[in-house]
């Protein structure tokens, strides 16, 4: 069989704080299928980097004192050490401030650059922003806030009204101002340089290649590609808009050739970083760049990145069309994963939910555990998973302890005590049949990403390992004289089993199962082949291999996390106050009468729908049941926080009597309620239970 040569990435951590329990499900998921490829031979290679530019860097470093420099060493240092943490086992983790991502962003950019003045994609503008006087620095959207334009509530990104869902341009704000000093910003003209991601060439390419005419499989999943669709639209549509990949002076980042003061957008040398890291990579290990990156390598080698479906836009649009006028290879397939739920809920600093890897690790956690129930939900789709805290107990002690390593901790015994180690053939056809099947069904599904199917079987293999050795009652065998043969068949027949189990999940429990493959004294790097039939073996002792997951580490794990909610004393309000400050949260507004406030119409209303809005970044399309005989459409600016579907049928609360507003998307007729802070950031109002659509609420 032909080996493959691979090479795998995951999305690169911003090195502007922790790594979370969210970020993880991502760089377990590509660990376990990157130790499944090298258990089968392939040769595969695995690297990432730490996103380390851009502004918010820049003023963090400034914050503390140090340079920005400083700073990301720091942070390298600290997801390096979260990583290894939970045995996810890079080729090379880099960073994106290298030498070698700064030479791929600059030969990409000047080859989409010169290829003649009508064939050139990159376009130079003029183009108005806001300028903070204080800071001498031209505003990101972000950093500036102010009075939306269209419903005046206060404090408003520059982007979007979190409160009605309006979109617009910053220079549409009312009293606007600098969330990085508060001055009041000036408009300022200055030259952007932007990739014209609506030419006609790249349109036509990437119709092509979301849908996989261009491939030998498409490179997508369905969900994903459907996706794409509706963001590019029909074929006589040009739904695209060219993207701006500079940044003004001051800005930390590579600077772009031949425009001084002018910086590349963080965005467009990130994904350049899995370049930088890999090139790192081959000059250690004498590996051929070109043998995976070259526009000829298509068809030789496989490139894979695995992401969350909140950058797929980048990385299924931006990125493949910059690599193919770049005259680089496209990536052979992106595989995006859902978000990360903790008890069917955001995860929340107020809840003890939003747990840092440290702080999992800090309480003495097995990171086994975590890695095992991730792969216990993962199915290789889009789709959100869920943290169920108690249910993580319940399956970790189920599964790891009360079924896999029940088996080697019972049969082992009988075999070093009263066989002097020896195991015996495995003699029992059906039962290795049994283990074959297994083994092929475990195949396909690390290879299609479908680990929770993989988890499924495995233990159903575990289910009938531990019911044949209850039956076969060894325990009572060797009470009796005469039944050595059975007790030394039924104890090894087990055995056998552990072993094959220990090898199909070596992949998820490395250090786990890799000690468990040590009874055998098998090696340290196990091949899938050697799943089957095996011959005699000689065990070691057998030394306990995990430890029941005790619930009160969990409730330690989220008391530790969790923020203070007692009442706050004086100069701890006063810091919290300043913070606020800091932090522009909105102050209290003016006072308003009792009959202005009566003419507010706020009533109950259930979402019948939620759906996503081409072409916009932060909306969602709510439809609503208040009872009347139409449902009312409102487009609320929640998309970053909430998924769509997990919408559907809840209760919330809108404003009835607010004028419709006509917006490029449709008509708004109405405004859902929400508040809004700091992390975890927006939460959409709710009516306690047995609310009904239509409720006025007084």
């Amino acid at each position: 069989m032909t080996k493959r040569k691979i090479l795998v990435t995951s999305a690169l951590p911003y090195a502007n704080g922790s790594i979370h329990l969210g970020h993880l499900v991502e760089y377990i998921q590509t660990d376990i299928w990157v130790r499944f490829q090298k258990m089968q031979g392939n040769t595969c290679h695995y690297v990432c980097a730490d996103d380390t530019h851009g502004t918010p860097i820049m003023l963090r470093a400034e914050k503390e004192g140090i340079t920005p420099e400083q700073l990301i060493d720091r942070v390298w240092h600290e997801h390096k050490a979260d990583f290894d943490g939970f045995y996810v086992e890079f080729d090379h983790f880099g960073s994106t401030n290298s030498p070698e991502t700064e030479a791929y962003a600059k030969e990409i950019y000047l080859k989409l650059r010169d290829r003649g003045a009508e064939e050139s994609l990159i376009d130079k503008r003029s183009i108005e922003q806001f300028y903070d006087p204080v800071k001498n620095m031209f505003l990101p959207d972000r950093f500036i806030k102010g009075e939306c334009p269209k419903c005046h509530a206060k404090d408003q990104y520059g982007d979007n009204c979190e409160a009605c869902g309006t979109t617009y341009a910053p220079t549409e704000l009312i009293n606007p101002y600098s969330a990085v000093s508060g001055a009041q910003p000036e408009r300022r003209n200055s030259d952007h340089y932007f990739f014209k991601l609506s030419d006609k060439r790249c349109q036509q390419f990437l119709r092509k290649w979301t849908t996989g005419q261009l491939t030998k499989e498409p490179p997508l999943q369905p969900e994903a590609a459907n996706k794409m669709q509706e963001w590019l639209g029909a074929e006589e549509e040009n739904k695209l808009s060219d993207w701006d990949i500079s940044r003004d002076a001051p800005y930390f980042g590579f600077e772009i050739p031949n425009a001084p003061g002018k910086y590349f957008y963080v965005w467009l040398d990130a994904p350049v970083g899995y370049m930088g890291s890999f090139k790192q990579l081959c000059k250690k290990n004498g590996i051929n760049f070109d043998d995976y990156w070259a526009g000829w390598a298509q068809d030789q080698s496989e490139l894979y990145h695995f992401i969350g479906k909140d950058i797929l836009y980048f990385h299924a649009l931006f990125w493949p069309a910059m690599l193919k006028h770049a005259d680089f290879r496209t990536p052979t397939k992106l595989f995006a994963h859902g978000f990360l739920t903790v008890n069917g809920e955001k995860m929340s600093k107020s809840r003890g939910t939003f747990i840092t890897a440290d702080s999992y690790l800090k309480q003495g956690l097995n990171p086994e555990y975590l890695r095992y129930y991730y792969a216990a939900k993962l199915n290789g789709t889009m789709e959100d998973i869920d943290l169920s805290l108690e249910d993580f107990v319940a399956k970790v002690n189920s599964d790891l302890i009360g079924k896999y390593i029940n088996i080697a901790s019972r049969a082992a015994g009988f075999i070093n005590k009263q066989f002097e180690g020896i195991v015996a053939p495995l003699q029992d056809d059906d039962f290795n049949d049994a283990i074959i099947k297994t083994r092929n069904i475990v195949q396909g599904c690390y290879e299609n990403r479908d680990y929770a199917r993989a988890m499924r079987e495995i233990m159903a293999l575990a289910d009938r390992i531990n019911g044949d050795f209850d039956t076969a009652k060894p325990w009572e065998l060797a009470k009796v004289v005469g039944k050595e043969r059975e007790l030394h068949t039924a104890c090894s027949k087990a055995l056998h089993g552990f072993k094959a189990m220990s090898l199909m999940l070596f992949p998820v429990l490395p250090k786990t199962a890799g000690a468990g493959l040590g009874l055998f004294r098998a090696g340290n790097n196990p091949q899938w082949q050697d799943n089957g039939n095996s011959p005699e073996l000689k065990i070691n002792s057998y030394k306990h291999l995990m430890t029941r997951l005790d619930p009160k580490l969990i409730e330690a794990m989220v008391v530790a996390n969790q923020e203070s909610l007692k009442p706050m004393t004086e100069s701890h309000s006063q810091q919290r106050h300043a913070e606020a400050q800091q932090h522009a949260i909105a102050p209290i507004a003016e006072t308003i009468s009792i009959d202005e406030f009566s003419k507010v119409d706020l009533r109950v209303a259930k979402i019948v729908n939620a759906e996503h809005v081409e072409g916009a970044e932060k909306l969602l399309k709510l439809t609503l049941d208040i009872g009347e005989a139409q449902p009312r459409t409102v487009f609320a600016g929640i998309k970053s926080v909430y998924d769509p579907e997990k919408l559907k049928g809840r209760m919330t609360v809108m404003v009835a009597n607010l004028a419709p507003r006509k917006m490029k998307f449709g008509l708004s007729e109405g405004m859902v309620l929400a508040a809004s802070g700091e992390t975890p950031g927006l939460f959409i109002l709710s009516p306690d239970d047995g609310a009904q659509p239509g409720m006025r609420i007084k």
